[in-house]
């Protein structure tokens, strides 16, 4: 199995930050991405989760909010991010190690999935 053969052929960001199953794919590598990060800066083996709340502030800090439909909550917001953060690792946008390295070298998770974010959205392309 080709691992990209289940991702649609999206024409724009705003289809990519609202795919829910992406979101959900997302949730799982957000999660693990930030464990890593957190596991190294620590020291230790650590197993973190993301809050909804970082993410929707990420998303809004780096001007993705206005690419998405009006009454959105901060869990819809962070499904956004989520979404975009894994077609972005699926597609060879960002890699594992980039995602780490960025979250692990930011003073907080805002500031480190801003600057993964910031980073993605300044790689993607749509044709």
């Amino acid at each position: 199995m080709k691992i990209k053969s289940f991702i649609k052929n999206y024409s724009n960001i705003t289809e990519v930050l609202t795919d829910h199953g992406l979101a959900s794919l997302g949730d799982a590598y957000v999660n693990f991405v930030h464990s890593v990060a957190m596991s190294a800066r620590k020291g230790i083996p650590s197993g973190e989760k993301v809050k909804g709340s970082v993410l929707a502030e990420a998303i809004r800090k780096v001007g993705l909010r206005e690419q998405l439909p009006s009454r959105m909550t901060r869990h819809l917001l962070a499904d956004a991010a989520e979404a975009l953060i894994a077609y972005a690792w699926l597609q060879g946008y960002v890699t594992i190690e980039e995602s780490v390295t960025l979250l692990k070298s930011a003073d907080d998770p805002v500031e480190g999935f801003s600057q993964l974010l910031a980073t993605i959205k300044k790689r993607i392309r749509f044709s």
